[in-house]
């Protein structure tokens, strides 16, 4: 599986000849809008930054993990990828303040990837359960609209990842982001490396421990 990090809190997943947009930002965040050709969209909720699906080229299948602000259940099977959903909120307070949020669980070629969106909350132990052990979780960081530096380690506790790749944050693309930058982070995680624009890994190449892969959005 080949991940590549566009920015924000989207990546294009590549498995076999499929290719998985997930949610695509707009112009207002700040970095440059791409145009990617791929087979499918996921969408966790319906804020702009997670939701411009004019990103994708083609005529891709769009998953919503939400309708009408509502939980969708997501049970997708797509070219042998394996897409499900697990309901979450995108404040702490039960959606009082931003509403509902979707975490994508993407099974493909051996490999558990997790896509926490705009995670607001601690899991609870359900979630978790249902989430299972991630290969590679993609968790924000930044705070202000989603999770903090300090509650992203908790929730990667209660994960157990082997893999933890940081989304959400600012950086000099967006320096009037009210968002904190991933130093914050990484200064908090015992084996944190830069691993560039794009990685492929399979289920040998998983590390045994886990481990912070900071990725570049070009």
């Amino acid at each position: 599986m080949k991940i590549t990090y566009l920015g924000h809190a989207t990546f294009l997943l590549e498995s076999g000849a499929h290719a998985l947009l997930i949610d695509p930002y707009n112009a207002q965040v700040g970095y440059p809008v791409p145009s990617v050709r791929v087979n499918t969209v996921l969408v966790s909720h319906d804020h702009g930054d997670h939701s411009n699906v004019e990103m994708a080229k083609g005529e891709p299948r769009v998953i919503r993990g939400l309708a009408d602000g509502q939980w969708r259940t997501v049970q997708e099977q797509v070219d042998g990828i394996a897409i499900s959903s697990v309901p979450t909120y995108h404040d702490d307070v039960g959606g009082a303040k931003r509403g509902r949020n979707t975490v994508f669980v993407i099974e493909a070629e051996g490999l558990r990837v997790v896509y926490l969106a705009d995670l607001g909350h601690l899991l609870s132990d359900a979630d978790a359960g249902a989430i299972g052990r991630p290969d590679v979780l993609m968790i924000p960081v930044g705070g202000r609209y989603t999770i903090d530096a300090r509650q992203a380690h908790a929730v990667i506790a209660q994960l157990n990842p082997h893999v933890s790749i940081p989304i959400h944050y600012r950086t000099d693309v967006n320096p009037q982001s009210p968002l904190a930058t991933v130093e914050e982070f990484v200064a908090a995680s015992s084996a944190a490396k830069h691993v560039g624009h794009s990685v492929t890994l399979d289920k040998g190449s998983v590390p045994a421990g886990s481990e912070v892969w900071i990725m570049t959005w070009k």
